[in-house]
């Protein structure tokens, strides 16, 4: 099972008051359900793929509106082998689409009536609906953190961003094949959107993966920096190594003053060490990193100049 199908199961098993739960079907029958007219009823067909979800749509029908609808099984054809499950409604349709905001006596409404989401509890009852209806989040142990609700119309996907962006959550919208998403991209507010519903579980899951995950990212982050020290430390030691001993072979290390000497052969003694060891060791020492890296550029300095066809010594 999917992580997108964890929090999906624990939200279909959260009690909810009857003014929360019509909000939440307001948001599961705009996602996810299309009216017919046959035999001058109207009939409201809710569908999903999960079987969590259309048992909660039908109980939530019957619980608060003491309608039994019809819960019915469709095998999907062609590439898809997963189940269609379908509550439908054949009496009473227009008083629940009506009592939802969704049907006004002669049409049908595509945004939710603002006005019947009164309180906290209700918003996050719809835009848990919405999320049981076309949401999907991606497993925090993933590439990349992303949560998504889908609508068919940009007037429902617009509304539900700006009822997730109320509690702060960034939420943005784009376009997408043939309807519209909002998203969430941040891990702090997939998080918090979670909290937000109800699907605390999941949450602490999604938390507790992320610590982890984050922990791992940042030793990793500190490793390749160490090795990249490191090899940066190398290179420079090479590079020093290669010019003493152009030196030595072109003028003899003897040559050199005193101070440069001393740093050449604790460099040839030692080719491994940092900078601030080489300090330690160097004779009459310690000195300074500052004063180790000066005189080894005067080395490095020097070699330049034998290149170049200069006579150093004097």
């Amino acid at each position: 099972m999917s992580y997108a199908s964890d929090v999906k199961k624990e939200l279909t098993t959260l009690e909810v008051h009857q003014a929360n739960a019509k909000a939440e079907l307001m948001a599961l029958i705009r996602l996810n359900g299309s009216l017919n007219l046959a035999n001058h009823r109207f009939i409201l067909n809710i569908q999903s793929e999960n079987p969590a979800i259309a048992r909660r749509i039908y109980q939530l029908l019957k619980k608060f509106y003491a309608i039994d609808g019809e819960l019915l099984v469709r095998r999907k054809m062609k590439l898809k082998k997963n189940n269609l499950y379908i509550v439908r409604l054949k009496k009473g349709t227009e008083n629940v689409l009506t009592d939802l905001g969704i049907f006004d006596g002669t049409s049908l409404q595509r945004t939710s009536a603002i006005k019947l989401l009164k309180s906290d509890s209700q918003v996050r009852s719809y835009l848990r609906g919405a999320f049981l209806a076309a949401g999907s989040v991606n497993n925090p142990e993933t590439s990349r953190y992303h949560l998504e609700i889908y609508s068919l119309y940009e007037d429902q996907n617009t509304m539900i961003c700006q009822l997730m962006n109320r509690y702060q959550l960034n939420a943005r919208k784009t376009q997408r094949r043939s309807g519209y998403i909002t998203y969430l991209k941040e891990a702090e507010k997939i998080a918090d959107f979670l909290s937000l519903i109800g699907a605390t579980s999941a949450m602490l899951k999604f938390e507790d993966i992320r610590i982890v995950r984050d922990m791992r990212n940042s030793v990793n982050r500190i490793v390749n920096c160490e090795n990249a020290n490191l090899n940066k430390i190398a290179d420079a030691s090479n590079h020093q190594l290669e010019n003493i001993k152009y030196l030595d072979q072109q003028i003899g290390l003897e040559h050199l003053p005193l101070k440069l000497q001393e740093i050449a052969y604790a460099r040839l003694s030692h080719p491994e060490i940092s900078l601030k060891e080489l300090g330690d060791v160097v004779p009459n020492g310690p000195i300074s990193k500052s004063g180790v890296n000066h005189r080894l550029r005067k080395l490095n300095e020097y070699a330049e100049k034998i290149r170049a066809g200069f006579d150093i010594i004097k």
